[in-house]
């Protein structure tokens, strides 16, 4: 979710100023450039709408930009050209220290309370110590000369920001000794020769950029303006993380959460849209128009699970029919496959079926899975009831058997011709009357004996979707459930 929020920052503010957004893939990293990473990515960023002008061939779509190739694996020599420049000019050196040696420095500045940092044990060595180390079989990463002073920068978002460099770990290393550029190297030669103007990022990064701007400088680049965004915290501030909480698209897209509604909540952690837009429902092309660095916070923005909730039943209410049904019916089906694997006789549902009950579940789908559990007992044959449910919790189960004996003779009295939500819900209601009966006790256990659940469409709406007859046999099994627990936890109704 951090990094869907980045870009998709980075794509509004490109389209506001009518300005490039340029998709990168920095794989360098190779223990964690998997193809199913990338495609994840890809993928989800594609599905959210959030397209760029530039980047590499993916999924069949041909490469586009003029400053390719955008995989970082196949700029390799650029990265080669530059690193050899730095070397000529003394600003990076070749560095022999064995992870060993590397491991002892860290264990000793830890024992001493100091912050780790590289001590500079190859920062001056003479050439004949740098052939005595390559005639000893040891192979040189390539260490950035850091050097002395502080790093003054603006950033967009934070305002004047300095750090000095005694707090960036030493001199930096830019390529391993493998012949593979480290991250914070590979970004400042691709955004230099990509003409980078703006970089949109999130907070974590805002102790590497004196690193790259110091980069940037030694290669005689042109900086770019940096705006570091607010990292996204869970509702104890604590940071979003893998660890503590789901902060994948691709699981919230799982879940039933539409783009729309993703791509609003993104933008509203951290931007603020200002008084003139107290509901702050907006879609993708309002936040094109809308969207200004200026207003993005400089503090922590919580990511509040409840307000996404409410923002996707907005978005899913704003659907036409035709959206909807083509939206929520992969999740219908996907729940009555699983009810057809576990041995249950199903129904397929039609597009047509999904929107006469529109009007009655639109507004009670907080997610797109809602539909499962809002009309599933409809496509099947049979339903499991749990006879302990189908007794609502001021009645027992005598009262029970009578309740729901009295209203399938009321429903029967109604008739198949007559049967709609307008002619049933009268006599339910008289009964109660007669009975002394609290509506909503009855109309429990009604419910609960024709769907199985607690939670429906209306009742009455309910009764008619499914049928006459349906309705009966189902209010029949119920009681015979309720009559005979002992039999077990569930019963079979047709």
């Amino acid at each position: 979710m951090g990094g869907a929020r980045t870009a998709l920052y980075d794509f509004l503010f490109a389209r506001q100023q009518g300005g490039t957004f340029i998709l990168r893939l920095e794989d360098t990293d190779v223990a964690r450039s998997e193809p199913r990473y990338e495609q994840d990515v890809l993928e989800n960023l594609h599905w959210l709408g959030i397209e760029w002008d530039e980047g590499p061939e993916v999924a069949g779509r041909p490469a586009r930009g003029p400053y390719g190739p955008y995989r970082q694996m196949e700029r390799l020599e650029l990265y080669r050209e530059a690193a050899d420049r730095l070397l000529a000019e003394d600003r990076a050196y070749p560095c022999y220290c064995t992870p060993d040696e590397l491991a002892a420095d860290r264990a000793a500045q830890e024992q001493a309370h100091q912050p780790p940092h590289y001590i500079g044990r190859c920062a001056k060595l003479a050439a004949a110590q740098r052939r005595q180390h390559e005639a000893a079989g040891r192979v040189p990463a390539i260490r950035f000369r850091v050097g002395d002073g502080a790093v003054a920068f603006h950033d967009l978002v934070r305002g004047d920001v300095t750090i000095d460099t005694a707090a960036l770990g030493g001199d930096l290393v830019i390529v391993r000794s493998d012949g593979t550029p480290l991250y914070h190297f590979t970004v400042v030669v691709d955004d230099a020769q990509m003409a980078i103007t703006h970089v949109i990022r999130g907070e974590e990064h805002l102790s590497n950029t004196p690193k790259h701007i110091l980069l940037f400088r030694a290669l005689g680049a042109q900086v770019p303006q940096f705006a570091h965004l607010p990292l996204i915290l869970n509702p104890d501030r604590t940071k979003m993380s893998k660890r503590k909480s789901q902060t994948a698209v691709a699981a919230y897209r799982a879940e039933g959460f539409i783009k729309e509604a993703l791509v609003n909540h993104l933008a509203l952690l951290g931007w603020s849209p200002g008084e003139a837009a107290p509901d702050e429902i907006f879609s993708l092309d309002e936040l094109v128009e809308r969207f200004e660095l200026e207003r993005v916070h400089s503090a922590g923005a919580v990511f509040d699970r409840a307000r996404l909730e409410w923002l996707n039943g907005q978005w899913i209410r704003r659907l036409s029919d035709e959206e909807l049904i083509e939206r929520a019916m992969p999740y219908l089906l996907a729940t009555l496959e699983a009810r057809r694997a576990e041995g249950a006789a199903v129904r397929a549902p039609r597009a047509d079926d999904l929107r006469a009950l529109l009007p009655l579940i639109r507004e009670r789908m907080p997610l797109l899975s809602s539909i499962s559990d809002l009309v599933d007992f409809l496509f099947l044959r049979e339903i499991a009831v749990d006879p302990a449910l189908v007794v609502p919790k001021r009645w027992d189960a005598e009262t029970t058997l009578q309740g729901l004996a009295e209203a399938r003779d009321r429903i029967a009295e109604v008739g198949a011709v007559s049967f709609e939500a307008d002619e049933l819900e009268p006599p339910l209601r008289r009964l109660c009357e007669e009975r002394g009966w609290k509506a909503g006790d009855l109309f429990m256990a009604i419910r609960v004996a024709v769907t199985g659940r607690t939670a429906t469409p209306p009742l009455f709406d309910t009764l008619v979707a499914l049928g006459y007859e349906r309705t009966l046999a189902r209010l029949d099994a119920a009681r015979e459930a309720v009559a005979r627990p002992s039999v077990g936890a569930s019963a079979r109704q047709t």
